[in-house]
Formats: structure tokens, sequence, C-alpha cells
């Protein structure tokens, strides 16, 4: 009898383009400044055929990661001054080598951003935000129980804001957020703070939503110094 030996899928040359070049941007293999090998190079060094290297490259130039002039070496750009919103769902995939202080600042964005959002959504629709958020208590004390609603709940602000460029905006961290937030809530802390959080915006949105505002930031401020202890400042 004939055994069938197991296959691993193979990834595509454009993904192992991206791969490499951003972990090496990221590592400090290609650093900001300095230009990226020529293309024989590259390609002979990635393992794949020039085409699929050069098609990654220019839409990795169009995120801000590179910058391609004809002629001339590609360039590293320096993605904090070049890059666009774009260049954090590539940054997504890549987490593991993200640069020192990136999560923190990730979720110091949020915690300006997410009370304005709130802020808007209950203006906008009170008791659909409410009526939401009385789903928290039946949450199980799982973590993809606490990420799954977690982030329901904002996209759903997001939506009731009625301002479409907010959800847009979060789009952009989804893959992010599931990584990240998976570490979050494996703290039983974390899991009892956004509890304790979801019943505090509720009360805001009885006593007539002037508090909302505060209530989200204070529990933004607060995962973050969770997120700081979890991963030793």
């Amino acid at each position: 009898m004939k055994v069938k030996s197991s296959t691993t899928p193979s990834i595509r040359p454009a993904q192992l383009v991206e791969h490499r070049v951003i972990t090496g941007i990221l590592d400090g293999t290609y650093p900001p400044g300095r230009p990226l090998p020529n293309e024989r190079q590259l390609a002979e060094t990635i393992g794949v055929a020039r085409p699929p290297l050069r098609e990654t490259l220019h839409r990795l130039a169009t995120e801000g990661w590179l910058t391609i002039a004809h002629g001339k070496p590609t360039q590293v750009n320096d993605y904090w001054e070049k890059g666009g919103m774009g260049l954090l769902s590539t940054m997504a995939k890549h987490i593991d080598t993200l640069p020192a202080g990136f999560v923190t600042h990730l979720m110091e964005v949020r915690s300006r951003l997410l009370p304005i959002i709130a802020g808007l959504a209950v203006d906008q629709a009170p008791d659909e935000v409410y009526a939401f958020l009385e789903a928290a208590g039946q949450i199980d004390d799982d973590v993809s129980a606490f990420v799954d609603y977690d982030w329901r709940l904002q996209l759903f602000l997001a939506t009731q804001s009625r301002n479409p460029i907010y959800k847009l905006i979060l789009n952009d961290f989804s893959t992010m957020f599931e990584t990240l937030a998976t570490t979050y809530f494996s703290l039983p802390e974390a899991r009892a703070a956004s509890r304790q959080y979801y019943r505090d915006l509720s009360a805001a949105i009885q006593a007539g939503g002037r508090q909302v505002e505060t209530v989200v930031m204070d529990a933004m401020h607060q995962s973050v110094t969770l997120w700081k202890s979890l991963k030793g400042g």
C-alpha cells in the first residue's frame, strides 16, 4: 500500500518577498536611508523570480516602505515619516518583528480615538449602544470570547457614530487587534477590567451620556497600563 506524503502549502512568491523585505526593514537588516540590494541580488537571496519581486516592491512603495526611482537604487524609507494607514495592515502580518514601543503607541492612539467614536455613537444611537452592551454580561470567561466581543463593540460604535471614516480606520487595525488582544485578554485582570468597562459604559448611557467619553478614555488608559505590565514595560 502506497502512503501519501504530507505536503506543506507553498508560500506564493509575492508573500515571500513581502515577508523578507518587511521583516528585514523592521529588524534593521535593511535600515532606513539605505538602499536595498539590487533587484538581481535580492531575487537570488529570497529565491524568487524578478517579476514578482518587482511587483511586490512597487506595492510596498505605495505604502511608504520604499522609494523607487528609475535608474536609481531602491531606498528604504523611514516608515514613521513616509508610511500611511495601509502600512498598518502589512505590519500586522509581521507582528513578531514590530519595533519596540509600537504596540504601546498604537494603544495610545486608540485611547484618543475611541472615546470620540463612542461619544458620537451614544449621541446618535444611545438605545442601540445600550442594547449591544447588555450582551456583555453573558460573555464567558474565555479569551476568544472577549477578543470577539470587544472588537465587535468597537466596530459597532464606529458604525453608530455615522462617520464611515472611523470604521475604515479601525478596519486597518483588525488583524493586529486579533493577535494583540489574544495576548492581552489572557490576563484575568484584563478580562475583569473590560467587564467593568462595559458596565460603566452602560451606566454612563443610562445617566444621559455626558460621561461616556471619560469612561472610555479611562478604560483605554487602563488597558495601556495592563499591557505594559504584561510585556514588562
